[in-house]
């Protein structure tokens, strides 16, 4: 069974910049497989679906609300998915999380992804 650990998250200011990491483990098959999301979900808000690698060709997507500033990435040798955020906006601040699941494509749902890392915990402020 795929397990995702996640690591990289904590106090950034505004203009900062922060990667985030998804370890995998368990896994049967390479990283670049797997579709992976990545969510967000700020404080009384609920969780949204903001980035996503498709397996295989690694054709990325974004939402409006991070497209510029938020990349996508992995690693197959380490077994790792990325976030890498750049100029930081207080409204970046939620609980990121990571999501994988043996399929094509990619998507901004919740639901589409079988596979969860545990979250963590990334707060922009001065």
């Amino acid at each position: 069974q795929l397990q995702l650990v996640q690591s990289g998250g904590g106090l950034v200011q505004p203009g900062g910049a922060l990667r985030l990491s998804c370890a995998a483990y368990g896994g049967t098959k390479a990283v670049d497989y797997y579709a992976v999301g990545w969510f967000r979900e700020a404080p009384g808000k609920e969780r949204e679906g903001i980035a996503c690698i498709a397996g295989g060709e690694g054709v990325t997507e974004y939402k409006d609300s991070v497209k510029g500033r938020f990349t996508v990435s992995r690693d197959n040798a380490k077994k790792t998915m990325y976030l890498q955020i750049v100029v930081m906006e207080p409204e970046d601040t939620a609980i990121y999380y990571c999501a994988a699941d043996d399929a094509f494509g990619c998507a901004f749902e919740a639901h589409w992804y079988a596979n969860w890392g545990q979250g963590t915990q990334v707060t922009v402020s001065s």
